[in-house]
């Protein structure tokens, strides 16, 4: 017999290296998807400029309207921001309603540092080192969660605001 509780079984998130588009997908997947089952506060994403982030996907932002309410915060850091209009259109949409718990940053020019494409979560991270071949690795560690934050946080020390969740024209 099955219980309710049997039917929403928890995400269990990835560990351990990826190689490929389809599992760094499937991570990106899986890790929008555990943001609200597992109560995750704080969501920090990272990437030169998320182009090939399935964020345009109706399940993505499924995923991350479950996850939105109050007291949370989506912080999000990239060389530049121009692909969403083209490539992610309903995550445009969802951040126009939800901009008031989504922080963009741009960290790019000279002497910047180098953005990573990485999420950081409290309890979890994924770190896609090799953007080209599109190889990474994922888990728990404290130690790795904490490298990958602090490279991140490098980046917000040097970031400005960027992204606006409207553009006004005169």
């Amino acid at each position: 017999m099955q219980t309710e509780d049997d039917s929403h079984s928890r995400i269990e998130l990835p560990e351990g290296s990826f190689d490929g588009r389809h599992a760094f997908d499937a991570h990106l997947r899986s890790a929008f998807a555990a943001a609200c089952q597992q109560n995750w506060r704080e969501f920090v994403w990272s990437d030169p400029d998320f182009s090939d982030w399935p964020l345009g996907e109706r399940s993505v932002i499924d995923a991350l309207q479950a996850w939105a309410s109050s007291g949370r915060q989506l912080i999000m850091v990239a060389e530049r921001f121009d692909v969403f209009e083209r490539e992610h259109a309903r995550f445009v949409h969802w951040r126009r309603m939800w901009g008031h718990i989504i922080d963009c940053r741009v960290c790019h020019g000279p002497g910047m540092p180098q953005v990573p494409s990485a999420i950081w979560t409290p309890t979890w991270f994924l770190h896609r080192i090799d953007i080209e071949h599109v190889r990474g690795v994922c888990g728990r560690s404290p130690d790795s969660r904490r490298a990958v934050r602090e490279r991140i946080d490098e980046c917000l020390r040097h970031a400005k605001s960027g992204f606006p969740t409207s553009t006004l024209g005169l």
